[in-house]
């Protein structure tokens, strides 16, 4: 209870110290011009300038596609076999609005088709730097298996291809990538990134960046206990990744208006962690029992009795850890000013590889941000 008199009291305190001083609108205002300030603080003015108005209201579309693609080959019944499930989202399509002053405010976003999953997205941006996170969870229960195996005919082949799972495979990466801009006195990111000001003419900048990439697969539950074999063990993947580069960005004004920035980066992968759950399975003692081969049972006669019974435990979890690898990161934008109105369009790509043994796979995942705003 003092505690909170204690509160109530610096608050009052607080209130009447603006009101003495002019009032809430006069201290608003204060605020507002503090940040115009800090907007075109230090910059050349001839090639960047803050717009006249300074409040922003923005629509934005995004579409994006996760793409898992993973490999294993082994021997069953002494016979070698080779499987690759292969997970991929629809192209998801999110939209949202965006409020904010000088570039400071908040959005949000909502699926509108695609994938169930969700998607999160938080980014700041300013003269010189960018920072970008994106965190995608979905699930899928049809993956295209592609197992290849002289024990299987043409007919078994294509009903592998579409097997629908009764447990889905759970998909979550976390994609994180920072940029700092060196030559931020007539380059400006936050131009082609997030519009809180305009580049007039071209310039470029060398640039430094920091990526890093988390992605969990799991299938590993009794009902996949087929998959679990057919993979060889492996139940669970979880990468870490982190990369570092210097590259160089240009931001290109062909004519008044329009903005085209490209950012290409070199990177080198210094972290390249990989963490393997592996699993043993029952199967091998299923397919001893007579029923599994009775030609005379039905489809859901069989799964009833296989889905019953398949069983999966926990062996051990495996880390490697890969040596150095070199890479890429590019982003291109395309930024169209006109009186209080902008459009903006720019798109990323990443892909992100492991490797375990007999098992191997990659992520792809790309998205394409557009947006229509409006300063007032």
């Amino acid at each position: 209870m003092i505690l909170r008199y204690i509160v109530i009291a610096i608050g009052l305190s607080c209130c009447g110290q603006v009101m003495a001083q002019g009032g809430l609108v006069s201290f608003i205002k204060k605020v507002g011009t503090t940040i115009d300030s800090m907007a075109v603080n230090g910059l050349d003015r001839r090639y960047i300038d803050a717009p006249e108005k300074p409040w922003q209201l923005i629509a934005k579309g995004n579409v994006s596609q996760t793409i898992v693609s993973m490999k294993s080959h082994g021997q069953l019944m002494g016979i070698d076999y080779s499987t690759q499930p292969y997970l991929s989202t629809s192209p998801s399509q999110y939209v949202g609005l965006w409020a904010g002053y000088r570039g400071y405010g908040i959005g949000y976003t909502v699926n509108v088709g695609g994938d169930k999953g969700s998607y999160l997205t938080f980014g700041a941006t300013g003269g010189a730097y960018g920072i970008n996170v994106r965190i995608h969870s979905f699930e899928n229960t049809t993956p295209n298996l592609a197992l290849n195996s002289e024990i299987l005919g043409e007919e078994n082949k294509e009903a592998w291809n579409k097997v629908q799972l009764i447990d889905p495979i759970h998909v979550r990466t976390v994609i994180a990538d920072g940029y700092y801009m060196f030559n931020g006195k007539k380059f400006s990111y936050a131009a082609a990134y997030d519009q809180s000001v305009i580049q007039k003419r071209s310039a470029g900048s060398l640039m430094a960046g920091l990526m890093y990439n988390y992605t969990h697969i799991d299938y590993a539950t009794n009902h996949n206990g087929d998959l679990v074999f057919l993979m060889d063990g492996l139940g669970q993947v979880k990468l870490w990744q982190g990369s570092a580069g210097v590259g160089y960005a240009y931001n290109l004004v062909p004519v008044r208006g329009l903005l085209v920035n490209i950012m290409f980066m070199p990177m080198v992968t210094f972290v390249n962690k990989l963490k393997a759950y592996v699993y043993d399975t029952n199967v091998p003692e299923l397919m001893e029992d007579p029923f599994f081969w009775n030609p005379e049972t039905t489809d859901m006669e069989w799964d009833e009795w296989f889905y019953d019974k398949v069983r999966i435990a926990p062996m051990a979890s495996e880390t490697f850890n890969s040596g150095l690898s070199l890479g890429f990161d590019t982003r291109m934008s395309v930024t169209y000013n006109v009186g209080r109105w902008f459009f903006n369009a720019y798109g990323q790509f990443n892909n992100i590889r492991y490797h375990r043994q007999s098992s191997k796979g990659y992520l792809t995942d790309w998205f394409i941000n557009t947006a229509i705003g409006i300063r007032l």
